[in-house]
């Protein structure tokens, strides 16, 4: 009995959807739980998997057709229609055991493929691998991270089983659903070393992927990693076929710090000094590393911002002595009750949305010759990460709470430093705060972070004497700096809307009064 497959049951905000792509074809055995088709929707791609094991008989809607919500896809019948080719393709796999001296996968194989891009993303980088060929793994485990300009995409096991090929090395640019490998199901374990050995033979005798340095050979992704940290490769112990170094092993090394050079060793491998040349005392170490596509984005975003927008400056100060009574008067009660820690960025968002809602010009953006006012306030929240700055946006701010924003801004910062962010996380923002204070920054110039026209800067709160009320006192002073696009904002409105600010941080009861 035919069983029907239908679409997902789409969100409320998302009236249908387009068949990105089958990834069975009619006459195809499945599994149950399968991936057989992929939905595509303004926000998010959704995965169709087998209701139970069969065989696919008949594909309803194409690839390109646009579904709705439960709409039928196609149906699957039952599993006796593919039983010649399975005994096919277990004639296939028992010719294969008898030639070589292991056996090899024992299920199905499959191309494992990039995620489908946005259209924003055109390419991405092969980041790691984090399973190598013949390793066993389980089902939706990590098997690689491509990274690109926005942000890091995992790509994980179909089912069970180990890679038999990998087509895309680390380093190497893949496009949307490009072929990374071949993987195969069931194997793994004492099975997959003879295909991943095969490989590896194969690359150490045609010196393609593997390369000789002295007595040792190297893996590309353990040469990769060998540059990256100067370590001498005489001290690296192989585990890979006659010796072969693979990229676990560079990274054991690592870890361990038993491969690193020596000033000694730097010397005598180096070639006699000239009577010309100045004597240098000690080791001078260089490397040169690839510039990750995260960071050429940002180099490239803010050149741009420079270079297209009419870039000012306005700089004021702010008494940060009433946040800080307030802050400490209640952040324990506020652990109890809201389970995050009330820090001082609640306090600047809220201030910002505020002030935005005066000040519609600087919440603002720019297109081409056409000036978009946003009746929300969506700020984007700037967050350093050992891959480069990203800036995770707050939507409408102006109705969250403190606690929602510190929440907010926390998961932000665990999930950025994980690469977890997702990419509409980080796009449609109105207005920008970045806080180079938490590094120590006394005063700096913020860069636009386009099509926003304006960014606001926070910086490091310090001690000062101030005149308060004709008397000399010791008060925590922060600068802060607010970049504007002068296309579209004038001065006035921009130190108004500073001024704005200072005077709301100044006196907090101003945020629930709405004064």
């Amino acid at each position: 009995m035919a069983t029907e497959i239908k679409a997902p049951t789409f969100p409320e905000s998302v009236a249908e959807g387009s068949v990105a792509a089958w990834h069975k074809k009619p006459g195809d055995s499945v599994e149950r739980d399968e991936l057989i088709v992929e939905i595509e929707t303004d926000k998010v791609v959704l995965e169709v998997v087998a209701p139970e094991a069969g065989t696919l008989s008949e594909v309803l809607a194409e690839e390109g057709d646009t579904v709705t919500s439960e709409q039928v896809l196609g149906r699957l019948g039952e599993g006796q229609a593919s039983g010649e080719s399975q005994d096919a393709d277990k004639s296939e796999d028992k010719s294969e055991e008898s030639e070589g001296d292991k056996p090899a996968a024992s299920g199905a194989q499959h191309e494992v493929k990039a995620p489908t891009f946005p259209e924003s993303i055109q390419e991405g980088t092969v980041a790691s691998w984090n399973k190598q060929v013949g390793e066993a793994v389980k089902r939706d485990e990590v098997l690689a991270e491509i990274e690109t300009d926005k942000v890091v995409l995992e790509v994980v096991a179909p089912a069970d089983g180990a890679l038999v090929e990998i087509k895309a090395e680390e380093g190497s640019q893949v496009e949307s659903e490009a072929v990374l490998a071949v993987f195969g199901e069931g194997a793994g374990g004492d099975a997959a070393p003879s295909v991943g050995e095969g490989k590896a033979a194969a690359s150490a005798d045609d010196g393609a992927s593997d390369e000789k340095v002295g007595d040792k050979i190297l893996a590309p992704a353990a040469r990769k990693l060998v540059a990256e940290h100067d370590l001498d490769v005489n001290k690296i112990e192989g585990t890979g076929k006659g010796g072969r170094i693979l990229k676990e092993d560079v990274q054991k090394a690592v870890k361990d710090g038993s491969a690193k050079k020596t000033a000694a060793k730097s010397s005598a491998g180096s070639k006699p000094a000239t009577a010309a040349a100045p004597a240098v005392e000690g080791e001078r170490a260089e490397k040169r590393v690839p510039m990750t596509r995260l960071r050429q984005t940002i180099a490239k975003r803010l050149v741009q911002a420079q270079q297209t927008a009419a870039m000012l400056t306005t700089y004021n100060e702010v008494d940060m002595g009433a946040v800080m009574d307030l802050r400490a008067q209640y952040k324990d009660t506020f652990l109890k009750a809201h389970d995050t820690k009330l820090g001082f960025m609640g306090f600047f968002v809220k201030a910002a949305s505020e002030a935005l809602k005066r000040f519609p010009d600087v919440n603002a953006s720019i297109d081409g010759t056409d000036i978009v006012y946003h009746g929300y306030q969506d700020i984007g929240v700037a967050v350093s990460t050992d891959r480069g700055l990203v800036v995770p946006v707050l939507r409408d701010t102006d109705s969250m709470k403190i606690a929602d924003v510190e929440k907010g801004i926390v998961d932000f910062g665990k999930r950025a430093r994980d690469g977890k962010l997702g990419i509409d996380e980080m796009q449609g923002g109105t207005f920008t705060i970045t806080n180079g204070g938490i590094f120590g920054s006394l005063l700096s110039t913020p860069i636009i972070n386009p099509p926003q026209t304006a960014i606001l800067g926070m910086h490091k709160i310090q001690e000062r004497p101030m005149a308060v009320n004709g008397k000399v006192e010791i008060r925590p002073m922060m600068y802060l700096a607010l970049s504007y696009d002068h296309r579209m904002i004038d001065g006035k409105d921009a130190v108004q809307f500073l001024v704005t600010i200072k005077e709301l941080l100044e006196d907090p009861a101003r945020l629930l009064l709405d004064i």
